[in-house]
């Protein structure tokens, strides 16, 4: 697992775990604080808009040491929404090169997830109901498509029933996600993360729920997991080998007679093998919204995953869900339960977090590490406060 390295900032024995530095291969973020994929639903044919500029480029002044896009579909049939980001042409990775250049020009890492929603594509912008597309739906000129899944088992009633892949299917999605990494290269990016959670199209090959396949990608877990190992590989041998690649699981299923923390130890295993270096710890949407579990959703509910997938597989993790305290995150790492952080919604309240938790630590006192145009003022008010 990854050790703090000191070749950016002096780091001292009372530096906070969370503001180190760490390395993943030749990359090495300023801080353990990441900004986890967060789908906007407001892209027009995969194309990122000036919404996206906007809401990237928000966490990059805000301090975070890696930011992910949202999830971007590999094909045109992996978009969950016609809203989605997409990485499969060129075109798709032009129109973020802008917000990429601006987010490594404040210091901070940048990634990309990529995905292929299988079973829950062709679905709705969540505000408008997180269903199956209907007539008001086409109305506004969104049609369904055809989607795809390791057997033809629809997420829930009433929902598209996808077709089974095939091998020749299954090859070319394979070879998809190859090539948007290619293009992440491409373009700079120093971080790709692939989605084998939330019960898209990787994570349904995964699961016992999804995955009734009587070949060799299913059956026993071996063979559930070919597949996801596959498109693992297949990343990996295009992704350059001195950039770090991530793996986003769920960790359970939060389902009866669906996959276990068990499991995800064996996986994170078999995927550091693959030449994965972070496991990425999440849960559950096997068979409902991407984050639907039966877990209890206090602060940190994932995090013991995170913890138990670090210590079992001897593979860094990165620890999420409902991290907003600064202390609490600083614990995580203290205890040794993760190697990052990721927050997501507490970011959408405040993109400037890390530097408010790096005031909260001690580290951060003066607005050193704010954007200039802000720190300037913020420590004169701070003045005229009396703080």
């Amino acid at each position: 697992m990854p050790e703090a390295t000191d070749n950016i900032y002096e780091v001292s024995a009372k530096t906070p775990l969370l503001f180190q530095p760490i390395t993943l291969r030749d990359v090495t973020l300023k801080n353990r604080i990441v900004i986890a994929p967060m789908c906007q639903y407001s892209a027009a044919d995969g194309l990122a808009q000036e919404w996206h500029f906007a809401h990237l480029s928000s966490f990059a002044m805000g301090g975070a040491g890696l930011i992910f896009t949202e999830a971007a579909a590999v094909e045109p049939r992996g978009r969950i929404t016609h809203g989605d980001l997409g990485i499969w042409s060129d075109d798709h990775m032009d129109a973020l090169k802008p917000v990429v250049r601006f987010m490594q020009g404040h210091g901070a890492a940048v990634g990309m997830q990529i995905a292929h929603a299988g079973r829950k594509a062709s679905t709705q912008r969540p505000w408008h109901g997180m269903g199956p597309i209907d007539d008001t739906d086409t109305a506004r000129g969104e049609e369904p498509w055809d989607i795809v899944a390791p057997s033809p088992l629809a997420m829930q009633d009433n929902w598209l029933l996808p077709a089974e892949l095939d091998m020749v299917g299954m090859a070319d999605i394979r070879d998809n996600f190859a090539a948007a990494a290619r293009r992440c290269d491409a373009a700079g990016l120093d971080v790709i993360e692939i989605h084998g959670a939330h019960g898209y199209l990787l994570h349904s090959f995964l699961s016992p729920i999804s995955n009734r396949r009587v070949d060799k990608y299913g059956g026993d877990r071996a063979g559930r997991m070919a597949f996801p190992l596959e498109v693992a590989g297949a990343v990996r041998a295009v992704w350059p080998e001195s950039k770090p690649l991530f793996f986003r699981i769920s960790s359970i299923d939060s389902a009866e007679g669906g996959w276990q923390i068990e499991d995800s130890v064996v996986l994170a295993g078999l995927l550091k093998e693959t030449g994965i270096d972070v496991i990425d710890c999440s849960s559950g949407g096997i068979g409902g919204p991407a984050t639907v579990t039966r877990l209890p959703r206090v602060h940190g509910f994932q995090v013991p995953f995170s913890a138990q997938v670090r210590r079992d597989a001897g593979v860094a993790t990165m620890a999420v869900g409902l991290i907003v305290e600064p202390d609490h995150a600083e614990h995580i790492l203290q205890d040794g339960d993760a190697d990052l952080i990721a927050i997501a919604r507490e970011a959408l309240n405040n993109p400037f977090w890390p530097h408010h938790a790096a005031k909260a630590l001690g580290v951060d006192r003066n607005y050193d590490d704010w954007p200039e145009q802000y720190g300037w003022w913020l420590v004169r008010r701070d003045r005229f406060l009396g703080q």
